[in-house]
């Protein structure tokens, strides 16, 4: 009789491949600051990324507080579209506040904001 291993922890091992897993040490920054210019930088290089559906259900599962994870931007808790800069909007959106919408994978369409 031989025992099955019992596995306690979900399989991580999809991060090796991640097209952040391959950035510098001060690019893991650009994941967790609160500034427009670093999100987008974030969500750009989550744009390319082989596994970014695997990323964002890990942090989903983990109940990831913010950051930016599998190409989606998370405040609170929460999936959010946009992020506002801090103080009074400008009349006119700028062109460089526009974050790149990554879609989102069709298992979790059912979270995505309105």
């Amino acid at each position: 009789m031989s025992a099955l291993p019992l596995t306690l922890e979900p399989d991580t091992s999809w991060h090796l491949d991640a097209a952040c897993a391959a950035a510098t040490p001060g690019t893991a920054r650009l994941f967790f600051s609160d500034d427009l210019s670093d999100i987008i930088a974030a969500k750009t290089i989550c744009s390319t990324c082989p596994v970014i559906s695997e990323c964002l259900d890990t942090a989903l599962a983990r109940q990831e507080q913010w950051g930016v994870w599998g190409g989606q931007l998370i405040v609170a808790g929460k999936v959010v579209m946009t992020k506002r800069r801090r103080g009074r909007p400008p009349k006119t959106p700028r062109p460089e506040d526009q974050m790149p919408q990554i879609p989102f994978p069709e298992h979790l369409r059912h979270l995505q904001p309105a």
